[in-house]
């Protein structure tokens, strides 16, 4: 992983190099895409899941936001720092009725979401019935609400122009949960008899939006799920040795290497079929992968070890006690508690994200140094610095 720095970099660079393949001077006009419309699981849910089913406590949000906000992290989620890099507001989830603001985009995503249609109900199996298919069917309802009003101002909800479709940068980032909520039940084996289901929802949600207008595609691969401490906790469906140097699982980290091998193909394959549109593959996994195995070079402490959680040891999790919840244990109470310094740490809660890991996989990306095909952003120009 090369060198983050707070000085991000454009991504108008996506206009100039497939539509003219060449520097366009004074860049700066066309360089900040308009609107971001994201799709994906509790990676980038900026609060859609817990707007339908409000149940998220403290300590969450306790860094950026002082407060839960339906985000399931400290603080910001990726899609919070690429809409703070191109000088967009946060995005407002689609299901949040009150005080949204849908005029630089909107977030479809939601926690537990799968890129497979789900097969159970969230209060029995923790899967979110709003997969993928579902989300970009709340897009294509939200488009058709935009395209039949004249106003803006819609039951005081703010409603982006008519045009935005074409020029927004539309981001997906899902696909963990079919790996997690299967991995206990069926083992790597049996997960793997169905991954080319799980990539082959991608392609189709990306030709979707084409036909809606979308022409710039994010697409972000999986992070390695083996340096999750959920997994790395007792009891294990696996022995020492398949633990490598880092504390990761080996198994868990192959079979996601193998999900994103297909699902670079099939973004490639996508890419050549649709001529006209924008279609990049975000290599998020080598980001985190070497914040887990590295973290110090990085400027954080912890990398397999959670922030919020009870137990202490090499990973700081106890799968019994989620964080901010207690119990009580042999008459003692026992808290998961958050840290102190989450600023030092790569995990939050043993399956998502601190607020500084997501700003450096942001940075990261806004580097061009994880894009496919590979070019470099920052010959064409600037953009907004992250806080």
């Amino acid at each position: 992983m090369k060198a983050v720095t707070s000085n991000a970099w454009g991504l108008c660079v996506f206009l100039a190099i497939f539509l003219t393949a060449t520097v366009v001077p004074g860049c700066e006009a066309t360089c900040s895409f308009p609107a971001i419309f994201n799709f994906g699981d509790s990676n980038t849910d900026t609060g859609g899941f817990y707007t339908a089913f409000p149940a998220l406590w403290p300590p969450y949000g306790m860094t950026y936001f002082q407060k839960p906000t339906g985000r399931t992290t400290d603080g910001r989620v990726i899609v919070d720092f690429l809409a703070q890099g191109l000088g967009l507001p946060f995005l407002s989830p689609y299901l949040k009725s009150i005080g949204s603001d849908y005029r630089h985009g909107v977030n479809f995503a939601s926690a537990e979401a799968t890129a497979r249609l789900p097969h159970s109900s969230p209060f029995d199996s923790w899967i979110s019935p709003f997969s993928l298919a579902i989300q970009f069917n709340q897009f294509k309802h939200f488009k058709v609400i935009v395209d039949e009003h004249d106003s803006y101002d819609v039951g005081n909800t703010e409603l982006p122009p008519k045009n935005i479709f074409g020029k927004a940068l539309y981001t997906l980032y899902i696909g963990q949960n079919d790996f997690t909520a299967n991995l206990t039940s069926l083992g790597i084996s049996g997960v793997n008899q169905f991954l080319p289901e799980v990539v082959g929802q991608i392609p189709k949600t990306i030709k979707d939006i084409y036909s809606q207008g979308g022409r710039t595609f994010l697409i972000l691969n999986l992070a390695p799920i083996g340096c999750y401490p959920i997994f790395l906790v007792e009891p294990l469906p696996h022995n020492a040795s398949d633990i490598d140097q880092f504390g990761c699982l080996i198994s868990y980290n192959n079979a996601v290497v193998d999900y994103n091998s297909m699902l670079k193909d099939t973004v490639r394959k996508t890419r050549q079929n649709l001529k006209d549109a924008n279609v990049i593959y975000v290599d998020t996994h080598s980001i985190l992968l070497e914040l887990f195995q590295h973290p110090t070079s990085h400027g954080l402490k912890y990398g397999t070890k959670t922030c919020c959680g009870e137990g202490g040891g090499d990973y700081n999790y106890n799968k019994k006690l989620l964080c901010g919840i207690a119990k009580v244990v042999d008459g003692v109470i026992v808290r998961a508690e958050a840290c102190e310094d989450p600023y030092n740490y790569v995990m939050w809660d043993g399956l998502h994200t601190t607020d500084a890991a997501n700003k450096l996989v942001a940075q990261a990306i806004f580097s061009g140094s994880y894009f496919d095909p590979p070019f470099s952003l920052h010959h064409f120009c600037d953009i907004h610095p992250i806080g």
